[in-house]
């Protein structure tokens, strides 16, 4: 697993890097379950304030190995259901990135296709390179799709979109990724990694339990029920009006000075 993966973790921002450079970090099996793994550890961690989702070489993801596909195609022992339940117990990584009580960020430096698209949409902000990609992939190599795609895709573009790009597997550049609402910034190449960090260590800096709070309260919202959005924005605004973040942030508006924030 080590061997797939790079992970950093300085100024309460760790950085995990997909790690098959070869075969543009193609996701293996063990990738998915050590995918999974990696993040848990750093929603427990109290040193990870964001977590930076990316991959080593020219490519972000470019989804599952298609060639080990082909390769064990029709060969495994497994029933249908035994099949079916490993593969959801490794999407999982996606339900992580996208509640985890810490903000996430994609962190797109190339391509990113089928599950690799999945994961990248699956955090809280989408950083593209100007030569980033992205296409849904599954129905060029005749699948239907896994690890949310469907879901993110259609909050993010809307259904009607959303079957397009999935029917077509369309491959998409950075302009118009930024124009969908698929990337929130589009950056020079070179400056790719210097605007990620920044953002990522803005965010590892601030306000923990409120971002905590923020994240719960969209998820909520996502279910487009009115009266449970407002049960949870009452209940985190409770726990963040006591919380010191805010008595510092109070006591540094008033001292017209920068809050340093603890996160508790």
């Amino acid at each position: 697993m080590s061997e797939e993966f790079l992970v950093e973790i300085a100024d309460g921002v760790a950085v995990l890097t997909l790690n098959r450079p070869e075969r543009l970090n193609a996701l293996t099996r063990t990738m998915l379950t050590g995918l999974k793994t990696h993040l848990e550890s750093f929603t427990d961690n109290p040193a990870v304030g964001c977590v930076v989702l990316t991959g080593a070489g020219k490519a972000f993801c470019s989804g599952g190995d298609v060639k080990v596909q082909a390769e064990v195609a029709g060969k495994s022992t497994q029933t249908p259901e035994q099949r079916s339940d490993q593969l959801r117990a490794s999407m999982e990584a996606s339900r992580i990135l996208h509640d985890m009580p810490i903000p996430t960020i994609a962190m797109l430096n190339g391509v990113a296709a089928g599950a690799g698209l999945s994961l990248a949409l699956a955090c809280d902000m989408r950083i593209a390179a100007e030569s980033a990609r992205m296409t849904t992939a599954f129905a060029k190599v005749g699948l239907s799709g896994d690890y949310g795609g469907t879901y993110f895709l259609t909050q993010l573009v809307g259904p009607s979109k959303a079957r397009e790009l999935y029917l077509t597997a369309d491959l998409l550049g950075s302009a118009q990724l930024l124009s969908l609402g698929m990337v929130n910034r589009v950056v020079a190449d070179a400056e790719l990694r210097a605007e990620t960090m920044a953002l990522a260590k803005r965010f590892a800096s601030g306000p923990r339990m409120a971002y905590r709070y923020i994240k719960r309260n969209l998820n909520v919202a996502e279910e487009g029920n009115l009266s449970k959005s407002l049960d949870s924005e009452a209940y985190g605004m409770l726990r963040t009006r006591e919380s010191a973040d805010h008595a510092e942030a109070a006591r540094a508006f008033v001292e017209k000075r920068a809050p340093v924030f603890k996160g508790v």
